[in-house]
């Protein structure tokens, strides 16, 4: 499995911005799709974006469209989320994973490489 490890979360106010980053151990980064994830107290594990091996797709989930970017760097086998006009209700623990599905942007339930998370709050 792919080892990944976030960082970038922090407290920050109601329409600031964070930069969340995933590393990743292997060489063959570029060969895996990536997506970040979000898990609030009491609530389920919930997708927020996708991004193809190459980075031309992207998916996001409606509730950070326009808000939120995923991108990714090859060389530096790291993926980036990009946080700006954050709400307290994006307060959760943000995950990135990894996939090993052929689907340029797999569904949520094929990503099977998870990172420890880091802690996002957005203060109101």
């Amino acid at each position: 499995q792919v080892q990944l490890v976030e960082s970038g979360g922090g407290l920050v106010q109601a329409g600031g911005s964070l930069r969340l980053s995933c590393a990743a151990s292997e060489r063959t980064f570029g060969s895996y799709p990536m997506g970040w994830f979000r898990q609030a107290p009491g609530k389920e594990r919930e997708v927020v974006a996708v991004i193809s091996r190459g980075g031309g797709s992207t998916y996001y989930a409606n509730f950070v469209k326009g808000r939120f970017t995923i991108s990714r760097d090859n060389v530096k086998n790291t993926v980036y989320l990009q946080m700006d006009s954050l709400k307290p209700e994006d307060t959760a623990t943000y995950y990135c994973a990894a996939s090993t599905s052929r689907r340029a942007l797999p569904a949520a339930g094929d990503f099977g490489s998870w990172g420890q998370g880091t802690q996002v709050t957005v203060s109101s």
